[in-house]
């Protein structure tokens, strides 16, 4: 299996400061890269952080605030002048189709890219990608906004002493995986004799939202939950009044959702400490948390059990 992490290019909202640029965030997944709600300066971030334009094979916009995709003109061109080989795929919510138009074509350059737009208009499956289902659902925000969840299929996990017992090895091991069933002597081995199940892996990316049925709807189970915590819970009323959550409401559903990793975000420039976020999470959360910084990695969770 090839990395599976998150590459953290930006942890702020709304505007930058001198150590947060805007969001950005890559999902590296087996070699299938998916890059969501690139703020301005991603182009850049995406440099210091070792990341070539050809990693992303899917663009996914949360929605059209300008922290959000101002940084996708830099981007586009910068895959058209590596000359990208590969298509990618753009994801943005429907109702945004004119701000998307205004950002993809925001000056002249040889476009060269092979961008396919795939905007979204309501809940549901958006694609069987290679890594796995892409879902989205709606969120709550001034603007029209939506979340994503990718899930990986369920596989099975060979076991090796069932396997030896059953008299399979070497290439009849992928015989078995294939077939479901393969003959032995005079015996018969079923793929369940000597496997057990393997659920898919789960990521789920909340922005830009106010408490609504899509939050815990996409962080259901999920290994990783990038969540928005803008606000901390003593401006909760300013945090509903601007569509968005606070550590703790945050923390809160990833507890009840059964989140393995956590990582929060997008964080307001009126708390000067990120360790506040962290310690109002604590307070909900007891699973691996993350406060994000720019340019941090953190790996998908190994599989449990």
């Amino acid at each position: 299996m090839g990395a599976r992490e998150l590459v953290v290019l930006g942890t702020a909202s709304q505007a930058p400061t001198r150590t947060r640029n805007h969001n950005g965030y890559l999902l590296r997944w087996d070699g299938r890269g998916f890059l969501f709600d690139p703020g301005e300066g991603t182009q850049r971030q995406m440099l210091l952080a070792g990341v070539p334009s050809s990693a992303v094979h899917r663009v996914l916009l949360s929605h059209f605030h300008g922290d959000h995709c101002l940084g996708l003109p830099g981007v586009v061109q910068r895959m058209s002048l590596d000359g990208v080989a590969h298509p990618v795929v753009a994801h943005y919510p429907a109702s945004g189709q004119v701000f998307f138009d205004r950002l993809r074509h925001a000056t002249p350059f040889a476009d060269l890219a092979d961008v396919r737009e795939e905007p979204v208009s309501a809940d549901g499956v958006l694609a069987e990608d290679p890594a796995g289902r892409l879902e989205a659902r709606r969120l709550s925000h001034p603007v029209e906004s939506f979340g994503y969840r990718l899930t990986e299929p369920d596989g099975v996990r060979m076991l090796p002493d069932r396997l030896a017992a059953a008299g399979v090895s070497g290439p009849d091991v992928g015989r078995l995986q294939r077939e479901g069933e393969l003959r032995v002597d005079d015996r018969t081995v079923r793929l369940a004799d000597v496997s057990a199940p393997r659920p898919g892996q789960r990521f789920a990316f909340v922005m830009d939202t106010r408490m609504c049925d899509g939050v815990p709807a996409l962080a259901d189970g999920a290994d990783l939950l990038v969540v928005e915590s803008t606000f901390l819970s003593a401006d909760a009323a300013l945090a509903d009044r601007y569509g968005h959550l606070t550590a703790r409401q945050a923390a809160r559903v990833a507890a009840e959702a059964g989140v393995r990793t956590l990582v929060l975000t997008h964080f307001s420039q009126r708390y000067p400490d990120p360790r506040a976020f962290e310690d109002e999470a604590r307070a909900e959360f007891g699973g691996d948390l993350v406060v994000a910084a720019d340019l941090q990695r953190v790996p998908v969770p190994p599989r449990a059990g």
